[in-house]
């Protein structure tokens, strides 16, 4: 269903991709204030999904986290090329050695507390779901495992990372990581529908609510404890907000000239990403590039992104059974490489 705009050949294209066989019970796409929607907003319901509702973005929050970041080196309080440790004293393995740049761009070397079982939200963990974690908990974890590879020598996605960025945060403003990102962003883009729940498991509603199959059986995945994902991963939002944040990060009105072009200087990430400071570059196959994040956790998918001369474009697939990348790819170039 197309909840607004014209009925262009290229629009006709995207309802197709989106209403295409799929594992998924909803998927919502958005492009240039076009919304296409199919399934429902409940699995195995008949209520239709809207593309107003609420949803998890997980790692899209790191995009949130580094801009705070990145706001602070604006203001002097933090330097991209200063050890970690200087603001997390014996916090970090090696942290005389990993800077504040490595940390934002996944080249630290630190391993990613997710890869252990049962500690990655993107995978069923029964009851634990519910569990409270701490910080130093998910870093101690990582910790028990040698660096993957020296600082610097190359890109490794880790969501400790992010885990380190939260604390430098909390460190050097003396609040919540989460307080500053409400202080510094959510509230002066007014972004109203954009949450951090941390031990709270519910999604506002209006929710998508997504399921997962579990040991032969449709289960129920919405509610969680997001406390194993932190600043590496816990936000809520709504595809309004995304292209709020996307568009007044990208367009200058969060970071200084500088500081954005050190968060847009990228290495390669593979299958056609790159990785900047918290933001991914996407380059198109008829080219061209579109900047934003993807986001994955237990039942939920997104990505969103945004073309330097405005065009947004985001994603969610919920209840799916894969990350989604191909259809992403496929609906990224049939929005931005039209025929």
């Amino acid at each position: 269903m197309v909840t607004s705009g014209g009925a262009s050949a290229r629009e006709h294209t995207m309802e197709m991709l989106v209403n295409a066989p799929t594992e998924a019970s909803a998927t919502v796409l958005t492009v240039d204030g076009t919304t296409w929607t199919a399934g429902t907003r409940t699995p195995g319901t008949s209520e239709p999904v809207t593309g107003g509702e609420h949803f998890r973005i997980g790692s899209i929050t790191k995009t949130f986290v580094a801009t705070v970041v990145l706001h602070m080196v604006d203001e002097h309080l933090v330097e991209l090329d200063a050890p970690i440790e200087k603001y997390l004293p014996d916090v970090v393995r090696d942290g005389d050695r990993i800077t504040v740049r490595q940390i934002l761009q996944h080249t630290s070397g630190i391993p990613d507390y997710m890869k252990t079982p049962g500690w990655s939200t993107n995978r069923w963990r029964g009851d634990d779901r519910f569990r409270d974690y701490r910080p130093n908990e998910l870093l101690q974890q990582a910790f028990t495992r040698p660096p993957d590879f020296a600082p610097g020598a190359k890109f490794r996605y880790s969501n400790s990372n992010y885990i380190v960025a939260g604390l430098l945060i909390e460190a050097v403003t003396g609040n919540p990581y989460g307080s500053e990102i409400e202080r510094r962003i959510l509230r002066p883009l007014d972004l109203n529908a954009t949450s951090l729940p941390g031990s709270n498991p519910r999604v506002p509603d209006p929710a998508l609510r997504a399921a997962s199959d579990i040991d032969g059986r449709r289960v129920e995945v919405t509610e969680q404890n997001e406390t194993l994902d932190w600043a590496a991963g816990e936000m809520i939002s709504t595809q309004a907000d995304l292209a709020t944040f996307f568009d007044a990060l990208l367009g200058g009105r969060l970071l200084s000239e500088k500081t954005l072009a050190e968060m847009r200087r990228t290495v390669p990430m593979g299958s056609g990403f790159h990785y900047g400071l918290g933001l991914e570059r996407f380059d198109l196959p008829c080219g061209g590039r579109i900047w934003g994040h993807g986001g994955q956790l237990l039942g939920y998918v997104t990505y969103a992104y945004r073309r330097d001369d405005g065009r947004n474009f985001t994603l969610l697939e919920v209840s799916g059974t894969d990350d989604g990348f191909l259809r992403f790819a496929a609906m990224a170039t049939a929005a931005y490489c039209p025929r």
